[in-house]
């Protein structure tokens, strides 16, 4: 829509006044209206796998990358403490101009996205939106497996909530979906100890697991950011015939496509081909670990979001 523009009272920049309950009573909150980045939220460091394929695939857009990273991991929280970190994340990200926020964290689209699409967006700003990630690899995995049995490697909390499951289960009802949570696997690939003879340990582990589950499983999704760097050792230890599914690229299509079907949308995201890194945790030690997702220098500011 439209915006009345005689409310801007000749500022540049026309702000939308938005309310919204926090358990504080209520709190005004105001939301730039002027076009801005699109927000990419993860709990860690394993969005900026989703960031990667995002940006491959759409280089012309400019993109606000926020890391919770004082707080994660989330794969073992509740579903409350999930939602409410999420929550504050998603209006920091719309604070600083976001009108499109992609969740790049599986654990916050099995336990935070539904909520948020439902309760909070109505009340904050109707025109915003945010996605998740599961739902765009959900969407293709039926074009992918043969056999019509699908594996899932994911944190304890994504396997709990059965997101997978349900989302694949609505859009492809024929396929047999079986789960294994990996606890480990996202601190091996944080402590950069992804190509290490004990990482390989673990990553076998979890798929001989998945494999005695359903010995039919033909292919399996990555359900965790963190996983691709496991690549290589992941490779070594499936079964020949069986494919891998990361989600990066899937994300970045389904993106893609979204912003096709969304014109109003696409004009509200700024075009200048950059990238902002915000962390909770402390900036040197966001860059230090970045190095080893992106395997390049970037430069992050510290943000509260308590």
């Amino acid at each position: 829509g439209i915006r009345d523009s005689s409310t801007s009272r000749g500022l540049g920049d026309v702000y939308k006044r938005q309310y919204y309950s926090s358990a504080g009573g209520e709190t005004e909150m105001i939301l730039p209206s002027n076009p801005g980045p699109i927000g990419v939220f993860d709990s860690g460091y394993g969005g900026l796998t989703i960031l990667h394929g995002l940006r491959q695939m759409l280089p012309q857009y400019d993109y606000m990358y926020l890391g919770d990273n004082a707080r994660a991991p989330y794969g073992s929280r509740s579903f409350e403490v999930v939602y409410k970190f999420t929550r504050q994340a998603v209006l920091k990200l719309f604070s600083m101009g976001c009108h499109l926020v992609i969740l790049g964290c599986n654990t916050a689209s099995a336990k935070a996205l539904r909520s948020i699409q439902q309760r909070d967006i109505p009340e904050l700003d109707p025109d915003r939106r945010v996605l998740g990630i599961i739902r765009p690899t959900a969407e293709v995995i039926g074009t992918l497996t043969k056999s019509r049995h699908v594996g899932i490697l994911a944190t304890e909390g994504t396997i709990k909530s059965e997101s997978y499951k349900m989302e694949i289960g609505k859009l492809w009802p024929d396929i047999q979906v079986s789960g294994v949570a990996c606890p480990l696997w996202a601190a091996i690939v944080e402590a950069n100890e992804a190509d290490s003879p004990g990482a390989d340990y673990f990553v076998k582990k979890r798929i001989d697991q998945l494999m005695r589950m359903d010995e039919d499983i033909d292919t399996i999704i990555l359900g965790c950011t963190h996983y691709p760097l496991l690549m290589s050792s992941i490779v070594k230890n499936i079964p020949d015939g069986v494919m891998v599914v990361p989600q990066g690229q899937y994300v970045a299509n389904s993106l893609k496509d979204y912003l096709k079907r969304h014109p109003n949308m696409e004009q509200m995201v700024t075009k200048g081909g950059t990238c902002q890194y915000l962390t909770t945790e402390s900036e040197e030690k966001f860059k230090e670990s970045a190095m080893i997702f992106l395997h390049e220098q970037v430069n992050a500011t510290h943000v509260d979001l308590e």
